[in-house]
Formats: C-alpha cells, structure tokens, sequence
C-alpha cells in the first residue's frame, strides 16, 4: 500500500521505514510536527520535538514531499484510553495535542487521497500507539508498525547492521552525558548495553533516556552531513544530565552508491512454539467436500430459552442468547444485526449499563459469508476499548442468522476495565483493526479475543494452509497478547488460564491438536467442532485467564492484595445411563471460578444433580454461576432437565445454547453436551 512517513527524524521512525519497503509498502510523503519556530523542545507526552532543526534534511534524503504542522495542543487526555468508549463519542478531545496529528494526517490524505497506510516507529510507547491509531481509524488509515514490542537489544543490533547512522542528539538518562551527544548507535551500543544491565535503562530509549537523529540510511538518496552543532544544557543535576544538541548547520551530500540492505525479519514462531508444527500432521482443508457434505439439522429445541435473560453478581453482568426470528426475507441481515445490538442495549439499561460496560462478546453467525456485513453494522456501535470478541460460524435454525452471548462489568472508575487493542500491522500479533479488543482485563478476569493463526505483518493464513502452523500461532498470539497486557498494566501478575476453547473446522483435526498439545491438567480444555471459522482457518483458540490477584481482609480488618494459583478439582459421575464429568478452577480468595459439566446419555439426572450440588467444589460453582455457554450435539432436552434441577430456572445463570458438531474435552471422548460456567 502507498503510505505516509510519521517522521521524528530519529531511529526508530526511519528504520521502520526500511520494513515497510521489506512488506512491499511505497513511501509517498512524509509528516511531522514540532514546536512553533523559536522553541527547539516542547515537554510533550507523544511527538519527539528536539532535532526539528534537520527534518527537512531527512525527507530531502528520503526524496518525498514533507507536511509539517506546529504542535498547538497539550497532553489534555493523559489516560490510557484515547476518545470515548461509545461511538458518539469516540471524536479526540479539543486542545489535546493527538488532534494535531489528526489534522496534519487529514491535510496529507487531502493532497494524496491514494495513501491508505502511516508508518509509526513506536516500539513499547502504548500511550503514543493508541493515540496514533485513533487518529489512523478515524481517517480510514492503517498503522504500519514493524518495531512494536521488538526486544530492543536485537533491534539495536539491527539498526547497526542494516547500516543505519543514526546519532544521539539529546541525552537524559542517567549513565549519559553531554560527551554522548554526538556518537553514533555503534559507538553507543555497548554503553546502552552496560546500562541496561546496571540500571535497566531501555537500550533505545524507550524511557526518554535518549533521543536520536538518522543522518543516513539506506533509503537515503543523499546522507546528511552537520556541519555546526552547538550543545545546549537544559538541566544538569547529579542523576542525569539533561542536554541536546542544536543543528546549526547541515547539508546533504550525494551517495556513490545505492547500498543493498538486508533488513531481518524475526523468525515467525518463537522457540517455545515451533516445536507444535513438528508435533502435528499437516491438515489439508478440502472445501469442495465440504461444500457438499451433508448439513446438519439443528434441533428445534435450539429456540428454547433456558434460564433467565440475564443474570447479576456484584459487578458482573451476563447477556445471555441475543437473538431474532425471522422468516428469509422477512428483515434484512444488517436489520438483523442491529435489532440484537438493540436488544443488549436494553438489556445493559437494566442495570444502568452501556455497551461500552461490555467485557466480551461471542458472536455466533449461521455463515462466514454474513462476517464483512455483519462486522460492518457491528462496528458502529463501539469507540475507542471495544470488548473482547470472538466469531465462528455454527449451525443455527433457519429463523436465525446471529446470535450474541456477553458478559459486562459495571466499573467504578474508567481505569478498572483496561483494553489492549492493537491496531497497527506489525510481526507482534494479528491486528484488530475495528471493533474488538485483543484483550480486556476487568477485576482481574482477562478475556483474550478468539485467535486464529493469521502472519501478523500480512494478516493472512499461511499458504500452504497447515494445522500444525496454524494451532502454533493462534498460541503465540495468545501468550503475546497476554505479555503485553502485562507490560502494559504495569505488571505484577501472573497468568492463569482457567477455561481455554478450542473451535476447530474438521472433527478429524481434534485428535491430532489434542496429541500435539496435550492434556492440560489443571486447565478447563473444551474442543469444539463447528462450521466454519473466519478466512477459512482451520483453529481458532480463546481463553479466560486469571490474575490470581485477590483482595483478603485481616483480623485487624486491613486489606491486602494476595496473589494465589487456582485450585482444580473434578469427578465423575453415573446414574440411569448418564454418564457425568465435571472439572472446577477457583480462586479461594477471590470466588472467581470456571467449571465445564459434561453430560452422555438420557435418562433421570435427579440422582446425578443431587451428587453434584454435593461436591464440595462444584456446588461453590453453582452457587455463584453467572454464565453458561451450553455446547450440544443433540437435543437439548436432558441438559435442560439437568439445569432446571441444578437451578431455580428463573434465577440462575444466564445460558446460550450453541450447536456444535463434535465436543470434546481433555482426556475424554466426545460429549452429547458441555455446559461452560463462569462463576464470580
């Protein structure tokens, strides 16, 4: 795609512009923004201002069009988010000094209305990656960002070897001085190691520890060269003197030859998820036998409500079963899809709830053919921290064409529901342009969107279509999100999965994911077969984790923050040709919980519900269940004979059936039904 150069003049804005050309990207035009003339440094929260003295000498070299813009605003909207949650107001706030960026953007859309992509050379700057994609997604942009959560060793290194010169022009760390100012990254390179290793300080600055200006590069048509710097003292004190060089001088000399670059790639799979690959048959998807396989009929009882709309436990809100019944033709797909958005919203009213309180969404679509329409009316109604989400396609009655299952938590404050919604292409992970979140924490739950094995730079499938990469990387994905929500919570937690699903498209390739991965213990595992999956994947991996973090009351009444692990527990059961597994992880000091209740056979379950509200662990599950997603193959009727034994029907948790063509979970053979309860 044709695109446009965000350009600081430092490192990191010029040597992602060397993988931008690697993924096949034309450079079109160059934007910056900076202080008003006489101010050679502004304090602000997002634009690298010192060496805007030597910009226009980097887009001559770089030989494209430069549009600057003066920084007007300030740092108004310092908060992690940027923009309202809810669409209608999900405009930037006035004053802030994102909106500069946005009008400069819009001034450069305006004179090259065929760019569709910004390059952004952010590496572990979440305050300055989110307001960079707001501004992208409301100018129909997309954020090319090939450095994001890069190890900044390695990408040092690699600055240093594809031949970039680059030289420190601003100072502010401690371990630097003013005899810094000046040297190139390879001479720096061991210093920042060293400082790195004594004080922790980022090897590229990503702390403010320094700040930087590219003389040259390979895409440079001509290298600049400073002919009279003057260094000025902003502030020195004992921890770290605070300094930057002032380009008085400079001009641009020809290149004799157009260097050939090598710009590395990091390998695609980490160690720790290679191996899966190697561990798994390669799964052809053969669509035209698909196409005419013969469609399962989906019962009629998949229409009967089971339990309550919704259902309330403290803060936690369940929405459960959105859906409309329509003859064909009766109402059209988008009308569909709003009269269900309309109906959770009336739902969350009840509890004085917006959609913006949503933790996370499943979407189920009788079609991956409905997806593009579908996500298109989806989409207007979330701003900036959409909830988690995922989406398959599953065999629904022909009245139905989407159906929602959804979970809110009634915050206190903005900053008790946090979003990582990654945007910007990039070798990190998929990004989620629109509207849904990688992942949302909320009173220490984490909701991972559903996550299929897409190149995260392409955001394609690999071709040849393979289970064994694919199983591997919607595992990665998962375990990176989950890192950089880490790093940016500011950490302190570990990670526990309490419930991880599985949906895959071929009943086959279930034994061959279960052999390659394993059995979990101790982690709710279901596998489940259904229709299809977005772009034709072959997996789909989604998981609900755990903080363990947890607040205890002393005997002097204080509070605390413990963290602890989940304790897992399960058992079988048997009574008149019923055959019964249950598995529970809970947090003793928190009651968060999840269980699965798997269920064979028909029969008289008051035997088996009575032995089931006795097991200690369990019955803690169905005292405080808020949610269950009901996974069948066949008729509902025994798992609705079980849930009306196992809870008052008007006052339990809130239930969507979904029908699956094959479930499965750790250690067992297939089930007729599984019940999955969130509990809190």
């Amino acid at each position: 795609m044709k695109y446009v150069a965000l350009l600081s003049g430092g490192k990191d804005s010029c040597y992602n512009l060397l993988h931008c050309a690697r993924n096949g990207h034309e450079l079109v035009a160059a934007a910056s923004l900076g202080p008003e003339h006489g101010k050679e440094e502004l304090d602000s929260y997002l634009y690298q201002t010192v060496g805007q003295d030597a910009i226009e000498f980097v887009a001559r070299a770089l030989d494209v069009p430069l549009y600057r813009r003066i920084i007007s605003g300030t740092a108004v909207e310092q908060g992690s988010e940027y923009g309202g949650r809810d669409v209608n107001d999900y405009a930037g706030t006035k004053g802030d000094e994102t909106e500069d960026l946005y009008a400069l953007l819009s001034t450069v859309k305006s004179e090259h209305p065929d760019i569709q992509g910004v390059s952004v050379g952010a590496i572990l700057s979440s305050y300055q990656r989110v307001r960079v994609e707001h501004v992208c997604r409301r100018l129909s942009l997309t954020p090319l960002c090939y450095l994001w959560q890069r190890d900044q060793g390695e990408l040092l290194s690699e600055m240093i070897e594809a031949g970039m010169e680059a030289i420190l022009i601003k100072v502010a760390g401690i371990g630097l001085t003013t005899q810094h100012l000046g040297k190139t990254l390879a001479q720096m390179e061991s210093t920042l190691t060293k400082l790195n290793n004594l004080y922790g300080s980022h090897v590229c600055g990503e702390g403010g520890e320094y700040e930087s200006l590219t003389l040259d590069c390979p895409l440079f048509k001509k290298r600049i060269t400073l002919l009279d710097t003057e260094t000025v003292i902003h502030s020195d004190n004992d921890f770290a003197t605070v300094a930057f060089l002032r380009i008085k001088d400079a001009r641009l000399e020809p290149k004799t030859d157009t260097p050939i670059f090598h710009v590395p790639v990091p390998e695609l799979l980490d160690e720790d998820f290679a191996r899966i690959p190697r561990l798994l048959l390669d799964s052809e998807r053969v669509r035209e036998a698909q196409a005419v396989a013969a469609q399962p009929v989906v019962p009629e009882s998949s229409l009967i409500r089971i339990g309550p709309e919704t259902k309330r436990i403290g803060d936690w809100i369940s929405l459960a079963d959105i859906c409309i019944m329509a003859e064909m033709g009766e109402i059209s797909l988008e009308d569909e899809v709003r009269a269900c958005f309309h109906i959770l919203q009336n739902r969350l009213k009840e509890h004085s709830l917006l959609l913006s309180h949503l933790a996370n969404i499943n979407m189920f679509i009788s079609s991956m053919e409905l997806f593009a329409p579908i996500n298109a009316v989806y989409s207007t109604f979330f701003g900036t921290s959409p909830p988690a989400r995922a989406c398959v396609a599953v065999d629904l009655p022909s009245s139905i064409r989407m159906k929602l299952d959804c979970i809110a938590y009634a915050e206190h404050a903005p900053a008790d529901r946090q979003a990582l919604h990654v945007q910007g292409l990039s070798y990190w992970a998929p990004a989620n342009i629109g509207p849904y979140s990688q992942a949302i924490i909320a009173d220490e739950r984490i909701f991972i969107s559903g996550q299929i094995g897409l190149i995260p730079s392409s955001l394609s499938l690999p071709s040849p279509q393979s289970l064994g990469m694919e199983t591997a990387l919607s595992s990665q994905h998962v375990h990176r999100v989950v890192n950089a929500l880490q790093n940016n919570s500011g950490g302190g937690w570990e990670e526990y999965a309490q419930t991880v699903l599985y949906w895959l498209a071929n009943e086959d390739d279930v034994a061959r994911v279960r052999q390659a991965l394993g059995d979990n213990t101790g982690v709710l595992t279901i596998y489940l077969v259904i229709k299809d999956l977005p772009k034709g994947a072959l997996i789909e991996k989604q998981v609900l984790y755990h903080t363990g973090r947890g607040v205890v009351i002393d005997e002097d009444g204080d509070s605390t923050v413990v963290s602890q692990e989940p304790s897992f527990d399960q058992g079988d059961l048997s009574s008149s040709n019923v055959s019964v597994h249950w598995e529970t992880s809970r947090f003793s000091h928190t009651g968060a919980a999840s269980a699965v209740l798997c269920c064979r056979g028909e029969g008289d379950v008051e035997l088996l519900s009575l032995q089931l509200k006795s097991a200690a662990p369990f019955a803690h599950v169905l005292d405080n269940a808020l949610s269950i997603r009901l996974f069948h193959r066949h008729a509902l009727t025994s798992s609705i004979k079980l849930y009306d034994k196992l809870f008052d029907h008007s006052r339990g948790p809130a239930v969507t059936p979904v029908y699956c063509r094959k479930v499965f979970i750790n250690g067992h053979q297939d089930w007729d039904y599984v019940m999955s309860i969130i509990a809190s």
